[in-house]
C-alpha cells in the first residue's frame, strides 16, 4: 500500500524517492537568474514537500526595500524547480503563498502525479543550465515576429503579459530608465550596495563578477546598470544591432503577482535560449519609485510593469559569456 504522504498516481515511488526527485529540483533551480545573483532563496524539503522561502540575508534593502525583485528572483527559482520535476516525469501541484502568517513562505510544491516527459521538457531541463545574462550588444539581425510572439506565449501561463514597446515609447523607457539612473547614482548607500554585489572573483557563489560585464560601455537606446567598473567580458570592434524593447506586466502589484511574473520571466527566458534569444533585464525603472509610477502610467494605468527587457539575436559564432558563480545547495537547500 503506498504511503499516505504520497499521491495514488505516484504510489509507485516511494517517499524517500520523491523527496530525493524534489531536492534534485530545488537544487537544479540554482541556476535561476536573480538580481544581482543574490540568489535570494532558500528550500526545504520533508514529507514530501518543498518550500521555497525568501531569504531576506540577500535581500537588497536599498535597491529592493519592500521585497518585489527578491520575490521575482524567487519566481524564477520556482520555475526553474518546477521544470526539473516535469524533466523527472513528475508532475508538481504548487500552492503560492500557502500561509498569510508566514509571508517568506512563498510557494509549496506537492507531486500529485507521473507525467509523460516530453522532448519539449528536456530541452526546457537543459536550456536551465545554458541561460545567461549576455550584456554584449545584439546582433544585427532582428528578431522576427514568430519570435517574438513565442517569447509573449511562453510568459503568459504564468499569469503575465509581455508588451513590446513602440519606438516612441522606446524612447520614453529610455529618459525613465536615465531618470532612475540618475537617482540611484547620487545615493551612497545604494552605491555601496552595488560594490558588496560586483566585482567579486565568484569565489562567495553570489554577485557579478568582472568576467560577466563588458570590457568597456555598450551604447543602447535604454540605459542599463552602471556597475561603476569596466569588466573583462570581450565586446568586440563591430557594432550591434538595435535590441528590441518589452515589458513584463501583470495585474498585480504584491507578492503573488511578482511570484508569477518570475515565472513568467523564467519560461520566457528559456525559451528565448532554445531560439537564440540574448535577455536583458533592465531593472533600474522598476527600482525608483517616481519612474516605476511613469513607466505604468506610460503603459496606460490600466497594468503593474514588472521588468523592462532588453531582447535580441545573439551571434551563433560568438561564444557567450560565463555563468555567473552559484551557491552550492547545501546553502540554499534545507532538509528535516
Amino acid at each position: 500500500m503506498a504511503s499516505a504522504r504520497i499521491p495514488a498516481g505516484v504510489a509507485r515511488r516511494t517517499a524517500r524517492e520523491i523527496d530525493e526527485a524534489l531536492r534534485h529540483a530545488a537544487a537544479m533551480a540554482g541556476d535561476a537568474p536573480s538580481v544581482h545573483n543574490t540568489q535570494p532563496w532558500r528550500w526545504h524539503v520533508a514529507d514530501g514537500a518543498l518550500e521555497l522561502w525568501a531569504d531576506r540575508d540577500r535581500q537588497l534593502r536599498v535597491a529592493d526595500p519592500v521585497g518585489r525583485m527578491l520575490t521575482v528572483s524567487c519566481g524564477t527559482a520556482l520555475h526553474h524547480a518546477l521544470v526539473a520535476l516535469a524533466a523527472q516525469g513528475l508532475r508538481p501541484a504548487v500552492v503560492p503563498l500557502p500561509d498569510p502568517a508566514r509571508p517568506d513562505l512563498l510557494a509549496r510544491v506537492t507531486v500529485s502525479g507521473n507525467a509523460p516527459i516530453t522532448s519539449a521538457d528536456i530541452r526546457m531541463y537543459d536550456a536551465t543550465a545554458l541561460r545567461r545574462t549576455d550584456r554584449r550588444p545584439v546582433s544585427p539581425d532582428r528578431m522576427d515576429e514568430t519570435t517574438m510572439q513565442a517569447l509573449a506565449n511562453a510568459a503568459r501561463p504564468h499569469g503575465a503579459v509581455l508588451r513590446y514597446l513602440t519606438r516612441d515609447r522606446v524612447a520614453a523607457v529610455a529618459e525613465l530608465a536615465a531618470a532612475a539612473t540618475e537617482a540611484q547614482q547620487a545615493d551612497e548607500a545604494w552605491r555601496a550596495e552595488l560594490r558588496r554585489w560586483t566585482g567579486d572573483p565568484g569565489t562567495s557563489g553570489t554577485g557579478v563578477p568582472d568576467v560577466n560585464l563588458p570590457e568597456r560601455p555598450v551604447r543602447n537606446p535604454v540605459p542599463e546598470r552602471d556597475f561603476g567598473r569596466r569588466g573583462t567580458l570581450p565586446v568586440g570592434d563591430e557594432p550591434g544591432g538595435e535590441p528590441v524593447y518589452a515589458v513584463l506586466c501583470g495585474e498585480e502589484d504584491r507578492p503573488a503577482g511578482w511570484l508569477a511574473a518570475g515565472q513568467a520571466l523564467s519560461a520566457l527566458w528559456l525559451t528565448a535560449g532554445e531560439l537564440g534569444v540574448s535577455v536583458v533585464p533592465v531593472s533600474s525603472v522598476i527600482e525608483v519609485p517616481v519612474t516605476r509610477r511613469a513607466l505604468r502610467d506610460l503603459l496606460g494605468s490600466t497594468t503593474w510593469p514588472y521588468l523592462v527587457l532588453r531582447l535580441g539575436l545573439t551571434d551563433p559564432r560568438e561564444r557567450g559569456p560565463l555563468a555567473t558563480p552559484r551557491l552550492p545547495a547545501d546553502r540554499t537547500v534545507d532538509e528535516a
